[in-house]
């Protein structure tokens, strides 16, 4: 019986240490819905973030008054069409990131800033809890110079406040590309909420976020 609750444990332990790699093979599959066409709606701005693994922050983002859609993917690398699996290797110089598109004058750029910045740790180089790498490095990739400045002046602003124990290291990097993820990453944390990552993981971050920016919520 004992070693029976022993091997229990240690199931528990292992999945309360998972990243959000999953060791499947998948084929790539992309889907017309998120094509180049969804970018040039008209009357949204975008926005592109990066704060670890894709999943917690597309169901962070998807909650958010304002956001008309969050689409998970990889930016800042130079190869074309990355794969999930090459963005894992942490070699492609891409990160998981989420192009969100939102209605300015419903949500502000600053407000998303805020968010960004108050829902994950920004202190850790290349690495959000156990998600470790550069592709889940904390990042703003700024698409146009006000982009650039709000970021980097919030982010100096935070440093001198001493509002973290440490550094902040979030990248501001110019924006290049984006890929979107495969179709079974889109929508993940909606789609399977009794998966362990998402209850270990993403749901705490989103009762933690609905508790502070419950103004800012659909």
């Amino acid at each position: 019986m004992s070693g029976k609750k022993l091997l229990l444990g240690s199931v528990l332990c292992f999945t309360l240490l998972a990243s959000c790699v999953e060791q499947k093979n998948h084929q790539r599959n992309m889907d017309d819905q998120f094509a180049d066409k969804d970018f040039e709606m008209e009357n949204v701005d975008t926005a592109t973030l990066g704060t670890g693994c894709f999943w917690c922050t597309e169901a962070i983002f998807q909650r958010l008054k304002g956001v008309v859609k969050v689409i998970s993917g990889y930016s800042g690398g130079e190869q074309p069409n990355p794969t999930y699996e090459e963005v894992c290797n942490g070699t492609t110089g891409y990160a998981e990131v989420c192009q969100v598109l939102y209605d300015p004058k419903v949500l502000s750029f600053d407000e998303l800033l805020k968010v960004f910045w108050e829902t994950h740790d920004p202190t850790t180089l290349n690495r959000q809890g156990n998600d470790v790498g550069p592709q889940y490095r904390s990042v703003v990739f700024y698409h146009n110079q006000q982009q650039k400045e709000k970021a980097e002046a919030y982010k100096k602003e935070l440093n001198a406040s001493g509002a973290w124990p440490n550094p902040v290291v979030t990248s501001v990097e110019p924006y290049k590309n984006f890929y979107s993820a495969e179709n079974y990453h889109q929508n993940y944390y909606n789609n399977n909420p009794r998966q362990m990552y998402c209850q270990y993981v993403i749901k705490p971050k989103l009762e933690k976020f609905e508790k502070v920016f419950k103004d800012k919520m659909k």
